[in-house]
């Protein structure tokens, strides 16, 4: 199952809407490193578990291949 990450969840002072999906080690990577670069965290394990407890199931249906979505 796919996992997503979303900054519309998380209290952020920059107003961001980022959603990132996918495998769920994929998704923990790109946060950390967007949660870095964007909302000035501090990349650590601590950091990484906390966005690994955040996640969601992706819902079905959302993020559906053009071909699947639209056949």
């Amino acid at each position: 199952m796919r996992k997503v990450a979303d900054c519309r969840e998380m209290p952020n002072d920059v107003g961001c809407t980022l959603m990132i999906a996918g495998e769920e080690d994929e998704v923990v990577r790109a946060a950390a490193e967007h949660g870095v670069s964007v909302h000035g965290e501090v990349d650590s394990f601590e950091y990484r578990a906390s966005i690994r407890r955040s996640l969601k199931d992706e819902e079905p249906g959302y993020g559906a291949r053009p071909s699947e979505a639209y056949p």
